[in-house]
């Protein structure tokens, strides 16, 4: 498989897990970050742009998965690895955000 199958793999699961915050909270419809607020990625944006901000990173994940679906065991590793990579990255700045940091 080509090295740009990983990297397509590893950009899907970035956005899937991406999108899952900001599409649950837009959802439960509480204010939430996204690159919309001011300042960006600090500030609250309102819960429908947060809907929207999550289904499109869902969409795009999703597109990616399809066209790049992955093959074997190491494409659903790198995958996750994408997934974890964000997973991780938003939950320290989410945290600090949250915390009263910038």
């Amino acid at each position: 498989m080509p090295w740009y199958f990983y990297l397509l793999e590893f950009l899907s699961g970035m956005f899937l897990a991406n999108g899952v915050p900001h599409f649950v909270q837009g959802i439960s419809g509480a204010p939430f970050q996204s690159p919309f607020a001011k300042p960006p990625g600090v500030g609250e944006s309102s819960p429908l742009s947060n809907v929207l901000w999550g289904f499109g990173n869902l969409v795009v994940g999703f597109v990616l998965l399809h066209y790049f679906w992955p093959w074997g065991c190491a494409g659903w590793v790198v995958l996750g690895a994408g997934a974890l990579a964000m997973s991780i990255q938003l939950a320290l700045h989410f945290g600090k955000v949250r915390a009263g940091g910038s």
